[in-house]
């Protein structure tokens, strides 16, 4: 027997790998030499007028460009693409991430400046410059939001029940379902100008008051409720109906006890998407509630201040000084961003006590 020595191979089409830090120092160089390009265009100029955002972009633009040559160049062709995907990537979630950091950086910079107690504590009642504060329309933003949830909230709920489990090809529900769509693309003035002109003919024209309010909102919150709930009672694995129908469980005590309750925590999270979506409304509440510069709690009689038509008034009529006014109104958005911030976090709580518990033997 002749023992025959087998040599191993190498694969001329094998290539080399940059190290794990190449692509962060390039992409450090990158945002430097951007970096340097603004400074000097803006040399002379107010530091604070250097736009970072605008510098990321570029940066990451020159980063796409230069990580590819240098992949071509010590990987392969392959390795540069999937280089570029993955960076092209990425500065697509950076550029999405900008505005939304460059807002809040906004509010929360100009907002501080009147974010104190006195804001919180006084109404702008015989208030005429500086001073006041917006508790009266912190108290009207949260009232009537809660009325418009309270309204909304059973009416998509129930809606979203029957679509789900009871109207399964019929064409009542298919009709619910287009009204539905159609009812989620309405313009939010529309709903305030329905809801004004339904109170104008029972009431008289000019009549504002807080439930009108409530109602707009409702309009705009009920199709958005129905159709994040219709989706998560769909995803409901249908075994969990059948076991339960099998053990002679009714239907109806089923979608109370089986099925709300397996999707209990989308089901919140699509409610606070709701009340996110309505509580920085302004033009519906402009036309149905009005403003006004006291303390005003009764939905039921006279207007109501809320923190969206509040900040529009302070911005738009600034009086004298006019900076005061601006301050209350940076005040008001940032307080407004807070609740939302407050609302999420709660939804997500509630959601998390009362999700079924996974449990095993």
């Amino acid at each position: 027997m002749t023992a025959i020595a087998v040599a191993p191979t190498t694969h001329a089409t094998s290539a080399g790998h940059l190290p794990k830090w190449a692509p962060w120092g390039l992409l450090a160089v990158c945002f430097i030499i951007a970096g340097t390009i603004f400074a000097f265009a803006n040399a002379g100029g107010d530091p604070a007028d250097f736009n970072i955002a605008l510098t990321l972009v570029v940066g990451m633009i020159l980063y796409m460009g230069l990580i590819f040559v240098v992949s071509t160049v010590a990987e392969s062709r392959r390795h540069a693409t999937d280089r570029l995907m993955t960076a092209l990537v990425s500065a697509a979630f950076v550029v999405a991430l900008l505005p939304l950091i460059s807002l809040l950086y906004t509010v929360v910079v100009n907002g501080l400046a009147r974010f104190d107690g006195e804001f919180f504590s006084f109404s702008m009642r015989n208030i005429v410059g500086e001073g006041g504060g917006a508790i009266h329309a912190v108290w009207g933003t949260l009232l009537i939001t809660l009325g418009a949830t309270i309204i909304s909230v059973p009416i998509g709920l129930m809606t979203s029940i029957y679509l789900v489990e009871y109207g399964q090809g019929k064409k009542l529900a298919r009709g619910i379902t287009f009204l539905v769509d159609v009812m989620t693309g309405i313009p939010s003035i529309v709903a305030g100008l329905f809801i004004y002109s339904v109170f104008a003919l029972i009431m008289g024209p000019g009549t504002r008051i807080g439930i009108m309010g409530s109602l707009a909102l409702s309009v705009l919150m009920i199709p958005v409720v129905v159709r994040g709930s219709e989706e998560l009672l769909r995803i409901v694995p249908n075994e969990l109906r059948e076991a339960a129908y099998a053990l002679g469980v009714p239907k109806w005590l089923t979608i109370i006890k089986v099925v709300m309750p397996t999707a209990i925590a989308g089901i919140v999270t699509s409610i606070m998407l709701a009340i996110a979506r309505v509580i920085g409304e302004t033009a519906p509440l402009l036309l149905t509630v009005g403003i006004v510069q006291g303390m005003n709690l009764n939905m039921f009689s006279g207007q109501m201040s809320t923190l969206p038509v509040f900040s529009y008034m302070q911005a738009k009529y600034p009086g004298l000084p006019a900076d005061a006014y601006i301050d209350r109104a940076w005040a008001s958005a940032l307080t407004l961003i807070l609740i939302v911030m407050v609302l999420n976090l709660a939804g997500r709580l509630i959601a998390k006590v009362f999700a079924p518990k996974m449990t095993g033997r």
